[in-house]
């Protein structure tokens, strides 16, 4: 069986299907009795989260978030799970780190059936509280992105583009954090009540209350990280739209004292050699260029005492 990997316990599996292809859809098929409509869930693309309580197990689907360090970006990542009291069934597409490091575990560790598969719900709470602990230095490094555009904003050397460029990737990579962790809060909710039917009541509440726990902090990091990113959006373009202003005060400053120097000069341009005044005497010209520095430097300090300038 490619790409499907088979673990036990006593009486107790934990199987993993990676990268689901048909033949292992077909062998879940084959061997399992699970809801068709289930198992064609589980594939790309990827489904919104939910969890589906049948008779004779549990369907759930969660998002996890995934950072890419190619791209720089976070993006959801799915995890499928089928739950009863003789196994755990986990199908996911192989790059979350905490499902390939405990899959590691139990090839090598000797002691991990005797300490995770005694139970499902010890497994279960383990996989989960792995994937939702990988969830912090996440938002640590989000952090981290956030302090140093904040930095980089108020920077008048920064080059504005790369700064919109990186709030947006900042933007985008906290609404996918959003979107894979928005459901996590209440679906663990039912999964404790469903799970009942299946493993000690008092295991589950005592192991998934914390994982409820750890689905309110990251929500609140996440509405925090949005609010400030926010912020800094708008300062950002407060401060645009401010040099923008300042630019076009400065433009509209040059053009009005270009404009009359530009008149006063194609007026003494004129072919009336006779009416005009300075014209024809010995320095007609340093006169009329006088007379433009005069007129710009009183325009000048105009425009300084209005505090245009």
């Amino acid at each position: 069986m490619p790409h499907i990997s088979s673990y036990q316990h006593n009486n107790f599996f934990w199987h993993i299907v990676d990268k689901p292809t048909k033949k292992q859809l077909d062998w879940l098929k084959d061997n399992f009795d699970y809801e068709e409509q289930d198992i064609l869930e589980c594939p790309p693309p990827t489904q919104r989260p939910k969890l589906v309580d049948r008779s004779r197990y549990i369907f759930m689907i969660l998002l996890f978030p995934f950072y890419d360090k190619e791209t720089g970006k976070v993006r959801p990542s799915e995890v499928d799970f089928f739950i009863d009291n003789e196994k755990i069934i986990t199908v996911h597409n192989g790059e979350l780190k905490p499902l390939l490091e405990l899959q590691t575990e139990a090839e090598k560790n000797p002691a991990f059936g005797e300490k995770y598969l005694n139970n499902g719900s010890v497994l279960l709470y383990e996989i989960l509280n792995r994937l939702l602990h990988e969830c912090f230095p996440m938002l640590n490094h989000i952090s981290q992105d956030i302090d140093n555009i904040e930095i980089n904003t108020l920077n008048i050397f920064e080059k504005k583009l790369v700064i919109i460029t990186e709030i947006l990737r900042i933007k985008i990579n906290i609404v996918n954090f959003r979107k894979a962790m928005q459901a996590h809060k209440s679906i663990i909710s039912k999964l404790i009540k469903a799970s009942e039917k299946f493993y000690p009541s008092n295991c589950l509440h005592n192991y998934f209350a914390n994982l409820v726990n750890h689905t309110k902090d990251i929500w609140d990091f996440l509405e925090n990280y949005k609010e400030t990113i926010n912020a800094v959006h708008e300062t950002h373009e407060s401060l645009m739209s401010h040099r923008q202003t300042e630019i076009m005060k400065t433009l509209t400053v040059i053009s009005v004292i270009v404009f009359p120097l530009t008149l006063f000069a194609a007026i003494f341009g004129m072919n009336t050699m006779n009416s005009m005044p300075f014209i024809n005497s010995q320095y007609d010209f340093w006169c009329v260029v006088i007379i433009m520095i005069l007129a710009a430097a009183g325009m000048l300090l105009i425009f300084k005492k209005k505090k245009w300038l």
